[in-house]
């Protein structure tokens, strides 16, 4: 578990603490002012904060989404059971309205709104702007509740809010949350006083809708939103462990605590004991929570049970992405860019073996609105998962996938023009940017065809963006390479100035990739699409770098020891025999292999075991490899080795690009 995670899950506690004081004001006996700052204005930040953490969890997949809807309904159902009694013992039979929007006891609302609220925020999260047009529905529901006053001297509106009846729901209060949690990313230290300024605002909004007797109810500020988004900004950023009962904790005690209240109660009456446990509200709230954990504590080994038993993933092999790292890396080459030109990731095949949609939302929080992608799947994979800006596709896209380009705001890339004419009989309004072929001779116009250029600025339904091309031996300083560089340089600037003289607009320009940066630095340059050096590594060891700032991998890839063998001198190993130990040997059996992405041939790579390298022998299986730990010190059984991702490259004859593009799928992707 990420250290981010566990901060947000450590916080679901004193959350769910929050709401049982909600509901037990337990500073009324000693002051109502100070019970109301702490129960309608502090521990408003409990729900939303549920709300917030399902949105970051669970939006952006739909398989989770699916997933969290039947999770939600079925827990619904169980509590709606859970407290049929009290209905039916109060007279009060939920009927449909409360079963879709109050909830069925009072604090159930939040399971309707989290199933009502999921499906329009993820409906909200295809849409541009659909965060502005939950904000909206937010503000909707604002004098439904906490602002009521507004309204109360009109009649007729004030009539459609009481008969809406509650607005802290699924439609107004709900999707908000939801989307902001999908969205949020770890702050960059100044969250703490941001959060201090705006939960002074909210206590002050909450202090003069009291003085004016407003308030219909109390859930809904319009300092909220801004409050939960710097709480959440700071939690994302803070590190810590959680235990792994926190979650299950949490939801149980949410669910419990109402009827705990109503043991307290009837346990006072009996035993005599009413002033202390009910008449006191703070030894009512502390007898509540006390019974609550303990129940709680009594049920969490019976819902353990019943949860589905999932794979440990650190269990056989895995990648662990470092957050930080990926972070710092892009901030890095930010640093190197000219005025005026931006960082474009590159994302490419799951971001290089890394995942795309969680890189995506990394590179956001550092502020970047550009990214490429290889393929129109690719870029639709991360408009469902929320992520905004330019997204340019590299690659061709067929004609069968141009509802792709326009349904979800791709820029696709145009090489030549039939496919530009193709893509404009298309009839829907696209974003292009022209490739253009400066000497690589792969995809792209010919830097020369000046016609053809210009005719695609004049087809239909195309908005020509940009136009870039692409630097093939940018990742070497050597004389014969710089002359071949600046040649692809010029013809592709002469190109662009020569449609500028035209008449036409160009959009932004961009030629390098992560060498052409370090190596060719361009201030005409709009975008630099960086990939390699963005997640840390060199294509190879041997590529020439005139400036390489301190960039660290993001990405490790590791393997548990299956067992280790003690081998004679002589004795042979793996498939074929290929391998004959050169003396007494102990051999650790690592289960990953090429069916994870290790090259079949990689003999001369290593792993790093308690400091020292282990190098790979034999032939790599399709789940297993070898490596000699003879002189690694004590290793057994369960112990993490670490892969060195450069030396497999170079080992096997290839790029690091490779290798990571290779990570198979069944390596689960940690990211701490």
């Amino acid at each position: 578990m990420s250290g981010r995670r566990s901060a947000l899950d450590i916080c679901r506690v004193p959350a769910a603490l929050l709401v049982a004081a909600i509901h037990c004001s337990p500073l009324l006996s000693y002051s109502a002012g100070a019970d109301f700052v702490l129960t309608r204005v502090a521990a408003r930040v409990a729900v939303p904060f549920f709300f917030m953490l399902t949105g970051y969890f669970v939006l952006g997949d739909v398989g989770k989404l699916a997933s969290a809807l039947k999770k939600t309904a079925l827990v619904y159902l169980a509590a709606m059971l859970l407290y049929l009694p009290l209905n039916i013992y109060s007279g009060q039979l939920p009927g449909l309205r409360e079963l879709l929007l109050d909830g069925t006891f009072y604090h159930l609302w939040y399971f309707p709104a989290v199933l009502t609220g999921l499906v329009i925020a993820w409906g909200l999260s295809k849409l541009r702007g659909g965060v502005w047009l939950a904000a909206a529905l937010y503000l909707l529901g604002l004098p439904g509740d906490s602002w009521f006053g507004l309204v109360r001297g009109l009649p007729w509106l004030a009539g459609v809010y009481e008969a809406i009846g509650y607005t802290r729901n699924g439609l107004f209060f709900a999707p908000l949350f939801l989307l902001m949690g999908s969205r949020a990313r770890p702050g960059r230290g100044a969250e703490g006083l941001a959060l201090a300024a705006a939960f002074a605002a909210m206590l002050a909004e909450a202090l003069v809708l009291r003085r004016l007797g407003w308030q219909k109810h109390d859930s809904m500020y319009i300092m909220l939103p801004c409050v939960m988004y710097f709480l959440f900004r700071l939690l994302l950023g803070l590190r810590g462990a959680a235990p792994g009962w926190c979650a299950d904790f949490s939801l149980l005690f949410y669910l419990l605590h109402p009827w705990c209240i109503v043991l307290v109660r009837g346990f006072a009456r009996l035993a005599g004991l009413w002033g202390l446990l009910v008449e006191n509200s703070l030894g009512h709230y502390l007898a509540v929570c006390a019974l609550t954990a303990a129940a709680t504590a009594a049920l969490l080994p019976l819902l353990r049970r019943l949860r589905p038993v999932r794979a440990y993933p650190k269990a056989r092999a895995w990648v662990e992405v470092d957050a930080s790292a990926l972070r710092r890396n892009a901030e890095a080459l930010m640093g190197l860019l000219p005025d005026g030109c931006e960082l474009m990731p590159v994302l490419k095949c799951g971001a290089y073996g890394h995942g795309a949609v969680k890189s995506a939302r990394v590179l956001e929080g550092c502020g970047v609105r550009a990214f490429a992608v290889a393929c129109a799947a690719e870029g639709v994979e991360l408009r469902r998962a929320g992520v905004r800006g330019t997204i340019l596709v590299l690659g061709w896209t067929a004609p069968e996938n141009f509802p792709c380009l326009a349904r979800y705001g791709l820029t696709q890339t145009v090489t030549e023009l039939p496919y530009a004419e193709a893509l404009s009989a298309f009839g829907r309004d696209v974003d292009v940017h022209i490739k253009v072929d400066t000497g690589m001779h792969r995809l792209g116009l010919d830097a020369e065809d000046i016609a053809a250029a210009e005719r695609i600025f004049e087809l239909p339904h195309l908005r020509v963006t940009g136009m870039y091309t692409h630097l093939c031996v940018s990742d070497s300083l050597a004389p014969e390479a710089r002359s071949f560089t600046g040649a692809q340089s010029k013809r592709f600037f002469a190109l662009a100035e020569e449609l500028r003289r035209r008449g036409h607009d160009v959009g932004r320009l961009h030629t390098q990739a992560s060498y052409g940066l370090l190596n060719y630095p361009d201030a005409r340059c709009a975008y630099v699409r960086a990939g390699i050096a963005l997640y840390g590594f060199k294509s190879a060891e041997a590529d020439d770098a005139a400036v390489w700032p301190p960039l660290k991998p993001a990405l490790s890839l590791k393997a548990r020891v299956a067992q280790v063998r003690e081998l004679p001198e002589g004795a042979g190993l793996g498939y074929g025999l290929a391998y004959t130990t050169p003396r007494p040997s102990r051999i650790a059996v690592l289960p990953i292999g090429y069916g994870d992405g290790c090259p079949r041939d990689c003999a001369g790579a290593w792993a790093l075991v308690n400091g020292k390298r282990a190098p790979v022998v034999g032939r790599v299986c399709m789940d297993q490899l070898f490596i000699d730990v003879t002189d690694c010190g004590p290793v057994q059984s369960g112990d993490c080795i670490q892969l060195d991702i450069a030396a497999l490259a170079e080992a096997s004859g290839t790029i690091t690009n490779e290798i990571l593009s290779r990570l198979g799928p069944r390596l689960p992707r940690l990211w701490t």
